[in-house]
């Protein structure tokens, strides 16, 4: 009896890699250009920020889950799950250094956090994980 499940291939990821890198470079162009600093803008700019900062981010979580393979593999969500964090760590340093209140201990904390977030999180899901039946 065969799996029905194949694993995850680049060629799927590229859509929306494409697409979240265009979507979210426009936006920033857009909002660097044509718009004053006003409190509307800044929220653009962050809501554009995350969405390109996933995007350029996807290819590189998905060379790294499929060079280090996990039990259970990671799968599609995990990958945009992972790549979502560098958008969010992208925005909350913006963010941060809008207030000129970053510094580099608080981006090395901030970026520790999210990492110890995600093997929380991966811990949950192996100890959640079912192998397949033979």
């Amino acid at each position: 009896m065969q799996s029905n499940h194949r694993p995850d291939r680049f060629i799927d990821f590229l859509p929306a890699i494409i697409g979240l890198i265009l979507f979210g470079a426009g936006g920033l162009a857009v909002i660097l250009v044509k718009t004053l600093p006003t409190i509307f803008p800044r929220w653009l700019f962050i809501f554009f920020l995350v969405i390109f900062v996933t995007g350029f981010f996807m290819p590189l979580v998905y060379f790294l889950n499929h060079r280090f393979p996990s039990k259970p593999t990671a799968n599609r969500n995990i990958i945009i799950r992972q790549s979502l964090w560098f958008g969010i760590y992208a925005a909350v340093i913006a963010w941060l250094q809008l207030g000129r209140a970053l510094t580099f201990v608080l981006a090395a904390i901030l970026g520790a956090a999210l990492i110890l977030i995600e093997i929380f999180l991966r811990m949950w899901e192996r100890s959640r994980w079912k192998p397949e039946p033979l």
